[in-house]
């Protein structure tokens, strides 16, 4: 595996979910693998559990680590061609790209939608542009419309809960005061919509996905007909996508708060967020204090999808 930006570059799932439970159960068998190499992990955007469980990762595999965070100590960087630079920004991205490459040997970005342009974002010009110029393997640590990372912690996360072979898995939005990305949900979406599960997204009107994204998911307006019989809820909130409020905030409704008399409409279901989670917006204390969440395992799991998919471009090299 050269790159790492979504699903199809892991290739066969359940073959993937086996080999991260092979890497849980002994993180450090290959430890040969990063011997001499270097991972440099460019943070255009905050982090805490994606900076902390890759470079945990990475140190798992023997990798040397280098974190730049591009906001703070880093030149300010232009990242638009053919833009005079008569501003604050005394250095191009089109430089600077390839001399990150030159000292190190697998490079992990971070780079969220910026909501300016929903074609620049959903080009992902940020990332492409680390993979066309850094001569490195490049891997997605959130990008502007998927965060593929996360969405395979989660997959790992439901496997290891799941009490059926086919379980119902309901993705719906919730209130948040800020204006999120769709990666979270773009990436979840696209990678349960590769099981064999149930899926449904629910959402108020005018939250709807990009199409692509949304594939065979069943999409329900009605939240609490969602989640009837559901074994999994994954909470989330997200911007519009749909022009003309492509990046806004359209509803803080708190009626889709998830909360305890919601859960009692599922089959037991567990619950799934990726963490921050502003509490009593996304959901209640209840619910994500009960024995029914997996935030913490899901978190946890984050460094073991991080070190299969390092792994794999490790041993590729």
């Amino acid at each position: 595996m050269r790159h790492f930006t979504n699903v199809h570059d892991l290739g066969d799932l359940k073959a993937a979910v086996k080999e991260a439970l092979e890497v849980k159960s002994n993180r450090f068998a290959y430890k040969h693998l990063g011997q001499d190499k270097t991972l440099m992990m460019i943070f255009f955007n905050s982090s805490l559990r994606t900076r902390l469980s890759t470079q945990k990762a990475a140190m798992n595999l023997g990798m040397n680590v280098i974190v730049l965070d591009v906001n703070q100590g880093a030149w300010k960087l232009e990242t638009e061609r053919g833009v005079v630079m008569d501003g604050d920004k005394p250095e191009h991205l089109l430089e600077a790209i390839p001399v990150m490459g030159c000292y190190c040997d697998v490079i992990g970005v971070r780079s969220f939608a910026r909501f300016e342009s929903k074609s620049d974002d959903y080009e992902e010009k940020i990332l492409n542009q680390f993979i066309r110029y850094s001569g490195r393997p490049v891997f997605s640590m959130e990008a502007a419309t998927r965060h593929p990372l996360q969405s395979f912690a989660d997959l790992i996360t439901i496997e290891e809960h799941k009490k059926t072979e086919h379980p119902k898995v309901v993705l719906t939005w919730a209130p948040h005061p800020k204006a999120l990305p769709q990666a979270v949900p773009n990436s979840f979406a696209e990678w349960i919509n590769q099981t064999d599960y149930e899926f449904v997204i629910t959402h108020p009107e005018g939250y709807e996905l990009a199409p692509q994204f949304v594939g065979n998911a069943h999409v329900e307006y009605d939240q609490r007909r969602a989640f009837e019989g559901a074994d999994f809820i994954y909470a989330k909130n997200w911007a519009a996508y749909a022009d003309p409020h492509y990046g806004q905030v359209i509803s803080t409704d708190r009626a889709w708060t998830v909360d305890s008399e919601k859960m009692a409409l599922t089959n037991n279901a567990f619950f799934m967020h990726c963490l921050p989670v502003r509490r009593n917006m996304i959901v209640s204390d209840d619910v994500i204090e009960s024995p029914q969440s997996l935030v913490i395992p899901e978190a946890a799991n984050r460094e073991i999808s991080a070190q299969v998919v390092l792994k794999r471009i490790l041993e590729s090299l």
